[in-house]
């Protein structure tokens, strides 16, 4: 699945191409994504001009003089840019033409994203109200996650995922943060102190910022939007590598269900 440093990869290459273009033209081929897109898609972008291309959480908003575009990728789903004559492919759902011959090509063969419209503030949508803060942003603190945290039973690799308490870090990224920070994935929330929070938020931001500057994590099927894959695989300390000896201490790396997620860490350096 995409996460936060894959989305925010393709807002960023979307972002200097699209700002500023009018949308001429929307070709929906496959409706039926997670929700179904709105028939009345078209209707609301054909003629408006995008004023922004943002991010929240995992979603991609596209901000016109009339509304925001919300789009998530799902599980599988990637938004490219191509000529507008370029040769469909197989699960090419949906094409938003612009000026100077741009066309971003939403593609995505699980159908588990999806495209949804609002004329109010997207910060009201219901995909996006109950959210919570982002990792990168100033209201991830240690005070924070350590108030939020008191009395919680459940392990700080799902109360990390946990997209009311903050948002993006999936799992490979939790697994990451959370070795970097020396802190074991069963551990209880509630019984992290603020000190440890602290390293774990700097884990998390420096995790995170690595990612995005190598353009995200490519396991399976995501793309930028010129088409490229992401190279943070190529730096994991430990998702993935179950078998595979510690960089810092030589110790076999084991994996373990958490929460029905596959949690990788080192046994002698994560406490």
């Amino acid at each position: 699945m995409p996460e936060l440093p894959e989305v925010e990869t393709t807002r960023r290459g979307l972002a200097k191409l699209v700002t500023g273009k009018k949308i001429r033209r929307v070709l929906v081929r496959e409706r039926r994504l997670r929700w179904p897109i709105p028939d009345e898609l078209s209707q609301y972008l054909v003629g408006r001009t995008v004023r922004a291309v943002r991010r929240r959480a995992k979603y991609l908003l596209i901000d016109t003089s009339n509304g925001t575009l919300i789009i998530h990728l799902g599980m599988s789903g990637s938004i490219r840019h191509v000529a507008p004559n370029a040769p469909v492919r197989k699960h090419d759902h949906v094409d938003i033409e612009l000026d100077d011959e741009i066309c971003l090509r939403y593609h995505d063969p699980r159908r588990f994203g999806s495209m949804h419209w609002t004329s109010v503030s997207a910060d009201e949508h219901f995909l996006l109200c109950s959210l919570g803060p982002e990792p990168l942003g100033p209201d991830f603190t240690p005070d924070y996650l350590y108030g939020r945290s008191r009395n919680r039973k459940i392990a700080v690799k799902n109360f990390l995922m946990d997209a009311h308490v903050v948002v993006g870090v999936g799992n490979i990224y939790a697994s990451e943060a959370l070795y970097l920070s020396g802190l074991s994935p069963v551990r209880a929330a509630g019984q992290v102190s603020l000190a440890r929070y602290a390293k774990l938020v700097d884990s998390v931001q420096q995790t995170l910022r690595r990612a995005i500057k190598a353009g995200g994590t490519t396991l399976r099927d995501f793309v930028s939007g010129d088409g490229q894959p992401g190279y943070f695989g190529q730096q994991l300390f430990v998702y993935g590598k179950a078998g595979e000896r510690c960089s810092k201490c030589a110790s076999e790396i084991r994996v373990r269900t958490i929460g029905q997620r596959s949690s990788y860490y080192c046994p002698v350096c994560q406490r």
